[in-house]
């Protein structure tokens, strides 16, 4: 496994939550290998919507499965944030210069950046300090083709090398699906105000038990043109500041007055 030594390339680190055979994973690696020494350390098994979650209850394994010049590969049993967590600790024991994540097989806009295993990884080398970059593709098919992304993947990676991220920010990058019509550029934005509305598809087995699948519709009432829904909704990469500081600043005052 590699060890902390000084190198000319910078070392970028790799991981998304649609697991390592994933096609938006090998297309992420593809375009980041002629930026620097990469480092892939992904899981085994599809992990969406396990949001920051860490595994704790059972051991974490991790196995070789590349290790080429300026490329190394890994594939491990945990989550995207075990993975981050593995790659800077075990595999690296060091910090990388940055860590990208994705790209993922659907949206991560909007509220679902909450839920998204792409974004955990992002946010976890965020907390370490380690400039960080989550992409998503608004198409969730298993074949969706990436390469109208290309440029836009690369050029936001090259800047971030450069001019690196204020401290305790990392970037939601989401990028238009292929159609007819021309990415039209790039918009830095805010997260809409949108949601789930959710339901439960309740069924019941042949021994008589029931089960539910989670269903629901995502719904934006924020309608507003400095967001990232309506950045993608007119042909246009999102790219949306996060931090993971959760407190509510502008509420401290009024719950300081409360006297607790």
């Amino acid at each position: 496994m590699t060890k902390n030594k000084l190198r000319k390339k910078p070392t970028i680190l790799i991981t998304n939550d649609d697991s390592y055979s994933a096609s938006g994973l090998r297309k992420l690696i593809k375009l980041m290998r002629p930026l620097g020494h990469i480092v892939v350390v992904a899981s085994d098994q599809v992990m969406s919507g396990m949001g920051h979650a860490i595994t704790i209850k059972t051991p974490l394994r991790m196995k070789q499965v590349a290790d080429e010049p300026d490329y190394e590969e890994y594939v491990c049993n945990g989550t995207p944030v075990d993975c981050v967590k593995l790659g800077t600790q075990v595999v690296l024991h060091a910090k990388p210069d940055l860590l990208v994540s994705g790209i993922n097989h659907g949206s991560n806009a909007s509220i679902n950046v909450i839920y998204s295993g792409t974004m955990a990884a992002v946010l976890e080398a965020c907390i370490d300090g380690i400039p960080a970059v989550g992409y998503s593709l608004l198409d969730y098919n298993l074949d969706a083709d990436f390469d109208h992304v290309d440029d836009f993947v690369v050029k936001i990676a090259q800047k971030v090398l450069a001019e690196g991220l204020p401290e305790g920010v990392c970037l939601n990058v989401n990028l238009p699906a292929m159609s007819d019509n021309k990415i039209k550029g790039v918009k830095v934005c805010r997260q809409s105000h949108a949601r789930w509305v959710e339901e439960f598809d309740s069924r019941q087995d042949p021994r008589g038990g029931k089960y539910h699948w989670l269903t629901g519709k995502f719904e934006n009432d924020d309608l507003a043109e400095d967001t990232d829904q309506h950045a993608l909704e007119n042909n246009y990469v999102s790219v949306v500041p996060v931090h993971f500081d959760m407190t509510a600043y502008k509420a401290l005052v009024e719950i300081e007055s409360w006297n607790l």
